[in-house]
């Protein structure tokens, strides 16, 4: 409904155009979003499931920009190999705010929720990185291989490293005015955005930074803050991501007219067509990964590895759940509009209209498609599978 009602509203003619800042759009929204789902995720969890989360987050992201990329060359005129990868990177990572605020009341599994939360916190920087090796290659810089994964190492390595730095400073802070509350909750509140700036500021991700400061300040919360603190804090954070939520889908729709007023109207249906394409392709790779997941976890189950426990397996309904709620969202609608519009010589960014057009409604099918049958998926999984078959396909 809002995403419907951002497009509406961008439709009335006396409106101005509303411009987009994605760095902006990633300073508002990145930071608090990603620090509650990191500050609330169960580390236990998280880590019994790290197997899992670290193959939708890395591997599952560049599989995916790769297989739109070959569907992208060959399929859309003009889409050299570097303009499909960067279409590829725009659309790889999965957005969970929308799967969390949908499926929200329908009783998912805490295993469940915690993938796709823990998915959600390290996938976007996955695309981020893949995202700017793409947009390297459109711009004639010489893409190696070896430079390019040592890259990535250190935009990860730096921003955890930061992170476990930051949370450190804002423990022995916390520790120094636990006294007062309202200080408290403002140093919490104020450091995700502090972290992600200064992880930026230094060239290293923003994104693994504010998951760091999470998971450290959670772990730290539980030893020290007294329960008042503790529901203080939530209340107002439940109110700032609800807000935050609602605003991205409703700055999703609102985007949709001004992008469509740069395509040629003979054109319109053809894009789309390519993007509900894009879309079947990306959910066809992540249901093929996730199960072949679900099957690696039971093999290396049966080996006895101890990397692997029965908590940590994935029965049919879990792994049918997370291959659908991989729907697209801010984060690609972000990266879209923050393609350049020209190259560094001046010249314009090659299709970039087209690689924006494709980019948004992609994102809109996969939220309203996606998004509509998914609480319908859930419980009818739900009805056909009696409580404790998922403890028992485990064992």
């Amino acid at each position: 409904m809002l995403i419907v009602a951002g497009i509406a509203i961008g439709f009335i003619p006396s409106l101005p155009e509303i411009a987009l800042n994605p760095e902006i759009i990633f300073l508002i929204f990145l930071p608090p979003l990603l620090y509650d789902a990191a500050f609330n995720i169960s580390f236990p969890d998280f880590r019994t499931n790290i197997n899992t989360i670290g193959t939708l987050a890395i591997g599952l992201v560049f599989l995916t920009a790769c297989c739109i990329a070959v569907l992208a060359h060959f399929l859309i005129p003009g889409m050299t190999w570097a303009m499909s990868f960067t279409l590829g990177a725009i659309l790889s990572a999965t957005d969970a705010v929308a799967a969390t605020s949908i499926t929200k009341g329908l009783h998912l599994s805490h295993k469940t929720l915690t993938i796709l939360e823990g998915e959600s916190l390290v996938n976007d920087a996955s695309a981020l990185v893949a995202f700017r090796f793409s947009l390297a290659a459109v711009t004639g810089t010489a893409f190696v291989f070896w430079h390019a994964l040592l890259q990535f190492f250190l935009l990860m390595g730096g921003g955890a490293l930061i992170g476990f730095v930051m949370a450190k400073l804002l423990a022995f802070i916390l520790t120094r005015v636990k006294g007062n509350d309202m200080v408290t909750i403002s140093f919490m509140l104020i450091m995700p955005f502090i972290t992600y700036l200064l992880a930026e500021e230094l060239h290293v991700s923003g994104v693994i930074a504010v998951v760091m400061l999470g998971l450290g300040i959670s772990r730290f919360s539980k030893k020290v803050f007294p329960d008042s603190i503790k529901l203080q804090s939530k209340s107002i954070w439940d109110i700032i991501i609800f807000m935050l939520n609602g605003l991205i889908f409703i700055l999703i729709g609102l985007e949709f007219p001004y992008v469509l007023k740069n395509i040629e109207p003979d054109k319109v249906w053809l894009y789309v067509g390519y993007a509900f394409l894009v879309n079947i392709v990306a959910l066809v790779v992540r249901m093929i990964r996730v199960f072949m997941q679900k099957g690696s976890l039971q093999r290396a189950f049966r080996r006895k590895d101890k990397r692997v426990s029965a908590n940590a397996l994935l029965d049919y309904k879990t792994s049918l759940i997370i291959s659908w709620a991989g729907m697209r969202g801010i984060v690609s609608l972000a990266i879209a509009i923050g393609l350049p519009k020209t190259l560094e010589g001046g010249a314009p960014f090659p299709q970039r209209d087209i690689i924006i057009f494709i980019s948004v409604v992609a994102v809109l099918i996969s939220l309203i498609g996606q998004g509509l049958s998914l609480p319908w998926l859930i419980r009818t999984l739900t009805r056909q599978q009696p409580a404790g078959a998922e403890h028992h396909s485990a064992k």
